[in-house]
């Protein structure tokens, strides 16, 4: 549905708000996101004019956040590299149908517009504090340098651990119900064994 360059273009804002508000160079993003560096040139080119990022010349120079990533949504990138084209009339050209849509391309049109909404209502910043292991990224486990992706690691490592214990408690306590099961059998075997022994 969407293509490379969409793909590119989100996670090279992805990284560049993982970096924010320090700027990037093109070098840096190419390597972050496995996108060709000349592919990426182009990409943030396009960017850069949509004003979503920014370039700097010189010492500590480099690309950036043209504004926060709280203010920045997907469909922002989107729309910025290749808009979400919705279906006002009909693609065919039939004049009966017109802006009246038949079932098929109204669907197709439904389903463009669910997509157009997730995206204007996500930004960038919800998607680098989604709870989740798989950081936007970033490797696992990621490396030592001390990024915005390895603390979010950090995190959510911490709650993966903690959700690990709930488990080998829950897995313990299923444990102990079939052992007890088990000592009460023997014991009635036991008693059952004394009951029916005769009397000398």
């Amino acid at each position: 549905m969407f293509t490379q360059t969409v793909e590119y273009a989100l996670r090279a804002i992805v990284h560049l708000a993982q970096q924010s508000p320090a700027a990037s160079t093109t070098e840096d993003v190419a390597d972050a996101t496995h996108v060709p560096r000349a592919y990426l040139a182009k990409i943030l080119s396009g960017l850069r004019r949509s004003g979503l990022v920014k370039s700097q010349r010189g010492l500590g120079g480099g690309i950036s956040l043209s504004r926060p990533p709280e203010e920045l949504t997907i469909l922002d990138v989107v729309n910025a590299v290749e808009p979400i084209e919705r279906i006002k009339i009909c693609p065919l050209g039939l004049s009966e149908h017109g802006s009246n849509l038949c079932p098929l391309h109204s669907r197709m049109d439904m389903a463009l517009a669910l997509v157009e909404s997730s995206f204007s209502s996500t930004t960038i910043a919800d998607v680098l504090k989604e709870p989740t292991h798989s950081i936007p990224l970033c490797p696992f486990p990621p490396t030592e340098n001390p990024t915005v992706p390895n603390r979010a690691w950090a995190l959510n490592r911490s709650l993966e651990i903690e959700r690990t214990k709930e488990a080998a408690k829950k897995k313990s306590t299923l444990k102990e119900k079939p052992g007890e099961k088990l000592q009460a059998k023997v014991k009635a075997k036991a008693k059952l064994k004394t009951r029916l022994k005769p009397r000398s």
